[in-house]
This record gives structure tokens, C-alpha cells and sequence, in this order.
């Protein structure tokens, strides 16, 4: 099997909320692949964070592609106006959807690239029925809320099985991407595992030296010390 091209998404959950326009700024500077924009609304999980007006300033200020997480209850009713606002890929939880195939179709008519995510306690199998129709699987690494949470070691193996349920379906070129905790030293694993996007939050807005130096540690981590993946 063909290596697999690996993405850098910082999420700017970690990065100063008074100037997200230098963190994303940052964040294109130091070759990232994409920005991650985390919408939380204080009920599917414990903590409010942005919305509509916020993903569209950042398309204004910004080339990268919009990964836009959605961790709400009902998303359904927001994916138009999110891909309005300018996300060029738009994530729902399987344990969000009532009707997931509908959503997953509406986003892609929309034109945006459709992610499915789960969270750690949710076992792969949910996945079985809509590995057809997504462009994107997210796999938490972490119980999605907060940033700075610590890996969750245990998740590893479900990274695995996600990627050869994929693979078995045909769906080879479905990108498994990884959320929560993700490191220089948690990178090479999860990469190993078969996923070929990280979001990576506190390790990159956090690091001493920077966004850039971050960004350079974790393409190095997985081998992968220069150019950017192929979107």
C-alpha cells in the first residue's frame, strides 16, 4: 500500500482568541495543511466556544481550507450556513445525527468535503454503514470538549480498525483524521495506525518556540520533514 500524504491541522482552540487572525496567519507561514475551527455549544459538549461569524472572518483572512468540527447536537440544521460562512470541510458526530447519511449528502451537495467523527467510548462498527458516502473519518483521541486533554492511549487500536474497514470497502482513499492530544511523541503512532490527518491544538499554539518550530517537530516526528500534503 502506497504511503499516505500527512496533513498538519493546527486547531485554533489552543491559539489566543484575541488575534486568531495572526494565529491562522501563523499557521499558513509555517506550512500548515489546513486550520481546524472547533464549534462547541455547551450541550452535546460541556463547553461553548465559536460560531458562524468567527469561520467566516477567518475565510477572509485566510487561503488554508477550513476543517470545520461541528460539536453540536442537531448539526444538520447549521451545515448550510457553516459552508456559507466558508468551511471547505464540515465534521459531525455520529452520535449527533439522527439521520447521518442525510447530513453527510446535504454537506457534499454543498460542495464541502462531508466528516464523520467518533467519539473514544463509540466503537468503530458505527462507521460500517456510512463508510461509502464520507470524505473524511475523525477518530477522537480525546473525550471532545477541551483542549490540552492527555491521548487516550486505548483509542489507538480503533484508528486501526477504522483504517482497514475503510480499506476492506473500497475506501482507500478516505483520510482518517486523529483529534486530541496529538504530539511529537503520540504523531508517529497514530500515523502507524493509518491516520494521515492530524489536528494538533495545545502542541502547536502552546510550543515554546512557536507555531512554526511546533509545525517542523511533528512533520519530523512522522518523517516528514518538508513540503506539504497534497489536498
Amino acid at each position: 500500500m502506497a504511503a499516505r500524504s500527512v496533513h498538519i491541522i493546527p486547531s485554533i482552540l489552543s491559539a489566543d482568541f484575541a488575534n486568531l487572525e495572526a494565529a491562522v496567519r501563523a499557521a499558513e507561514e509555517a506550512g500548515a495543511d489546513a486550520v481546524q475551527v472547533d464549534v462547541m455549544d455547551g450541550h452535546f459538549v460541556p463547553n461553548i466556544t465559536v460560531g458562524l461569524p468567527v469561520v467566516a472572518a477567518l475565510r477572509r483572512v485566510t487561503r488554508l481550507p477550513l476543517d470545520v468540527h461541528l460539536m453540536i447536537e442537531a448539526p444538520d440544521r447549521y451545515v448550510d450556513a457553516f459552508v456559507e460562512a466558508g468551511a471547505n470541510v464540515l465534521t459531525v458526530h455520529v452520535e449527533a445525527c439522527c439521520h447521518l447519511h442525510r447530513t453527510v449528502q446535504h454537506i457534499r451537495e454543498l460542495g464541502a468535503l462531508a466528516g464523520v467523527a467518533l467519539n473514544p467510548a463509540t466503537p468503530a462498527i458505527m462507521l460500517q454503514d456510512i463508510l461509502h458516502d464520507v470524505d473524511v473519518v475523525v477518530v477522537m483521541t480525546v473525550n471532545p470538549g477541551f483542549g490540552g486533554q492527555a491521548f487516550i492511549e486505548s483509542v489507538v487500536p480503533k484508528i486501526e480498525r477504522v483504517r482497514h474497514m475503510l480499506d476492506r470497502a473500497g475506501r482507500s482513499d478516505v483520510p482518517i483524521e486523529v483529534d486530541g492530544g496529538i504530539s511529537k511523541r503520540t504523531a508517529p503512532r497514530v500515523v502507524a495506525a493509518g491516520a494521515s490527518w492530524l489536528v494538533a491544538g495545545s502542541a502547536v499554539y502552546g510550543h515554546p518556540a512557536g507555531v512554526r518550530e511546533a509545525v517542523r517537530e511533528l512533520r519530523e516526528a512522522i518523517g516528514q520533514e518538508t513540503g506539504k500534503g497534497d489536498r
